[in-house]
């Protein structure tokens, strides 16, 4: 069966070699094989990270590992008789962001949204008021690159302000590590988060998540930790280079797999071919008339690693998107109240530019059989000049 071309934002097509490499036999998973590849995938993700920090990987995904820096750091303290929340300062501006919120009330923390419009850029002034105005201030969540409407969120900056107020400062990087420069220590991120179907080009199912010396401070005074997500017990395991339960194996692998191939292609190169590729995107869809999504300012980017657009007004999502994907590609939709107004392009994993040019190609063909434009070629010209240039 002929596959179609996945160009969303994860999970993103799975290269041979992986696919091989989750096809080997079971191997004890308490065993010296499992711990020798276990600190060798801990160590090849702590340099892709840039952190000295603890790094563990979960059997989950990206919001698994959310959940579990979530529900490790937020606890109930009972001061006098009395039950005082936590505070916990939410950073948004997009379903990711909004979605520590809903995992921090879940886990009863007194959360202060800085909340902005999806696609608008997090704006700093907002994010310090929030924070001063937080009572009892133990946490700041963000994601780094909010892939729901294209955008690269400025983690070093918010970062510092977390660090005045002694926060512990939570970063989804599950969209940007492996992909774009994300290195956490310098961020000052406490717990950074990545998951397995992005960047790192596996399947989905895995996420991997550092944690510093001050996060553990604050896990380990909490004694209503997850029971299957303990960071601690995770710690406690690690020493003997096992995980605290069964580890998903054949993830494992192919997770070994993928990291050797980052480490072939080499990380400066990686961020690179990223970079490369979703300007390319970009150049291609505004030279067939076609407007970006997120408006930015002098603190957020475009993401690196997917692009937004507008669905113009003349189609409809199944249009555009339908139109594609009976043509083999299939792009992401919008989310939320975005649905049916804009469609995202992947530009992640192991993507490379063959895989790119045929995109714009069949969205070249869908936007002139539904007369948006007149003729093809434009934005394969524009994608292609930018794919030539040396870096």
């Amino acid at each position: 069966m002929e596959e179609e071309l996945l160009m969303i934002p994860g999970p993103v097509p799975v290269i041979p070699r992986i696919r091989k490499a989750m096809s080997k036999p079971m191997i004890f998973h308490r065993g010296d094989e499992f711990a020798q590849m276990y600190s060798e995938i801990v160590e090849n993700l702590k340099s892709i990270f840039q952190t000295r920090n603890d790094l563990f990987v979960l059997s989950g995904s990206g919001t698994c590992a959310m959940e579990a820096a979530i529900g490790n750091l937020i606890r109930r303290t009972n001061i006098a008789g009395k039950t005082e929340l936590e505070g916990c300062v939410t950073v948004a501006n997009g379903k990711f962001g909004e979605r520590f919120k809903e995992i921090a009330e879940r886990y009863g923390a007194d959360v202060t949204p800085a909340h902005f419009d999806w696609g608008h850029s997090i704006e700093l002034e907002p994010v310090k008021e929030a924070l001063d105005n937080c009572p009892n201030l133990k946490v700041v969540t963000m994601v780094h690159n909010e892939t729901s409407v294209g955008m690269l969120n400025p983690a070093k900056e918010v970062g510092k302000l977390v660090k005045k107020h002694d926060a512990i400062f939570v970063l989804d990087c599950i969209t940007s590590i492996g992909g774009d420069e994300a290195p956490v220590d310098t961020i000052g991120a406490d717990i950074a988060i990545v998951g397995s179907q992005k960047c790192l080009g596996t399947p989905p199912g895995l996420a991997a998540l550092s944690v510093s010396e001050n996060a553990w401070d604050l896990i380990r005074e909490n004694p209503r930790r997850p029971y299957y997500q303990d960071l601690v017990a995770y710690k406690k395991s690690f020493d003997k280079k096992q995980t605290p339960y069964t580890p998903a194996l054949p993830l494992f692998f192919a997770l070994q797999e993928a990291l050797a191939v980052i480490r072939e292609e080499g990380m400066a190169k990686r961020i690179e071919r990223h970079r490369r590729m979703s300007k390319a995107i970009r150049a291609a869809v505004t030279s067939l008339g076609l407007r970006l999504f997120p408006t930015l300012n002098e603190v957020s980017d475009y993401s690196n690693t997917v692009t937004a657009t507008s669905i113009p007004q003349e189609l409809t999502d199944d249009q555009l998107r339908g139109g594609m994907r009976k043509r083999g590609v299939i792009v992401a939709g919008g989310q939320g109240d975005l649905k049916g107004k804009i469609f995202r392009i992947a530009s992640m994993g192991n993507i490379t530019s063959t895989e790119i040019l045929r995109t714009i190609e069949v969205l070249e063909q869908v936007l002139k059989e539904n007369e948006f434009i007149e003729e093809e070629g434009s934005g394969l010209d524009a994608a292609k000049e930018v794919l030539s240039t040396t870096p």
